[in-house]
């Protein structure tokens, strides 16, 4: 089982599974929306993720002309878990604070559209631009 919450702590989940995979996004839209070289999830099937508490606090964004949403936290702005597809959510490894030691980066996608400075130094398989897990 993993947990995890924004920077405030307003907003809480979990996942009851084991989690492995963290996909590294370096599209130009996630390295403008996090001010860094992209952003880590992973992935979680929908019937094992669960809000604790906060749902109230959860604002949502969607990219004018773009196949691009986000969901943040309206207190601290963290970037929250949001839906991926129709059975799974994407997760922000970064707000994991239990279940994580077994994830691993295995795929940086849109590095087509990386930023010059962004240097990827791990094994993750690098895609030009999105994967489909």
């Amino acid at each position: 089982m993993a947990q995890g919450q924004c920077n405030c702590g307003a907003v809480a989940f979990e996942i009851d599974a084991s989690l492995s995979d963290v996909f590294v996004c370096h599209c130009s839209i996630c390295w403008k929306y996090t001010g860094s070289n992209g952003i880590a999830v992973v992935l979680s099937d929908k019937a094992v993720f669960r809000w604790l508490r906060g749902e109230d606090q959860i604002a949502h964004w969607k990219k004018p002309d773009a196949d691009w949403e986000s969901w943040f936290c309206r207190i601290c702005g963290s970037p929250l878990p949001g839906p991926n597809d129709e059975a799974r959510m994407f997760v922000p490894a970064g707000l994991l604070t239990g279940g994580d030691e077994a994830l691993r980066v295995a795929h940086h996608i849109w590095v087509g559209s990386k930023a010059g400075w962004d240097e990827i130094g791990d094994a993750g398989k690098r895609h030009a631009e999105a994967f489909r897990a």
